[in-house]
């Protein structure tokens, strides 16, 4: 009996977390439609952390490339404005979700990562740079 009610608030604490935003430490996971909202507020920061080959071959418009992998990287963000918003995509989310830990760790104050990464925003066609 005491098993089968650890489990059953085990899972219940599971469900209640998995309905949560993706929200930790200051960073915010927006769907493509939230992103295009962010990026009419002054002063964004909207960062393609994959590398300069993927960012060559296709962006999002008025994004910068910081390459997450580069050994620069900790420089490169550290030009950035840490009290502007920054918005962060790589390809489908890996690599942007942890520059997003990354850059909080730093003393980022509002970081948005892009759900989906730039997979999405290509799929429904959205303002790229070709």
């Amino acid at each position: 009996m005491k098993k089968s009610v650890t489990i059953v608030v085990l899972f219940m604490v599971i469900s209640m977390f998995n309905c949560i935003p993706k929200r930790q430490q200051g960073i915010t996971v927006v769907s493509t439609e939230e992103k295009k909202i962010l990026l009419d507020l002054d002063k964004v920061q909207l960062v393609d952390v994959r590398t300069s080959a993927e960012y060559k071959a296709g962006h999002i418009a008025n994004s910068q490339n910081i390459d997450f992998n580069s050994p620069s990287f900790q420089d490169d963000i550290a030009a950035l404005d840490k009290e502007k918003p920054v918005i962060l995509y790589c390809q489908k989310g890996t690599r942007s979700a942890k520059c997003a830990n990354e850059m909080a760790k730093a003393g980022f104050k509002l970081i948005y990562d892009l759900e989906g990464g730039f997979s999405k925003w290509e799929h429904i066609n959205l303002d790229l740079k070709l």
